[in-house]
């Protein structure tokens, strides 16, 4: 069976790869999302859950010290998991993780965030001019004129 690691930071990134629950559950999957006094009941509905530690860009003095420690939990989640896919929607938590799966072969998959409609998220951005992800997909039609090689997923949120 292929294993796949779902991951996504915490907030509307998380309830939108949320909603892939019934293709996660057919496959050996882990999921991995930041560590937030909501996200702990994941463990009672999902296994092999794992945490990255919280933080945002507007907290501009901690975030590049979380950031550089999420690097290392992420390598500890990959080898741990060792997933044949990575599915995300973003944001932050999955720059380092999904680095990871491509340079030791996983293939990753971007789900760019269904709320952008005519703009870019930085994430998307990220994955998409350093070809990041094996499969970039946007949610709605009007998102192809700014990824041209992106495909059209319609939305799953």
């Amino acid at each position: 069976m292929k294993r796949v690691m779902f991951v996504a930071s915490t907030g509307g990134h998380l309830s939108e790869l949320l909603t892939l629950e019934s293709v996660m559950k057919t496959y050996e999957y882990s999921l991995i999302t930041e560590n937030t006094k909501a996200n702990k009941t994941l463990k009672k509905k999902y296994k092999n859950v794992g945490y990255l530690l919280f933080g945002t860009k507007d907290h501009k003095l901690t975030y590049p010290f979380k950031l550089f420690i999420n690097c290392f939990i992420s390598l500890y989640y990959y080898f741990k998991y060792h997933p044949d896919y990575i599915v995300t929607t973003g944001a932050h938590t999955a720059g380092p993780i999904c680095s990871i799966g491509r340079i030791f072969g996983s293939k990753v998959i971007y789900i760019e965030s269904f709320a952008n409609i005519t703009t870019k998220t930085i994430t998307g951005r990220l994955f998409y001019k350093f070809h990041i992800a094996n499969l970039f997909i946007v949610q709605w039609p009007s998102m192809k004129k700014l990824y041209p090689k992106a495909t059209y997923g319609g939305r799953c949120f």
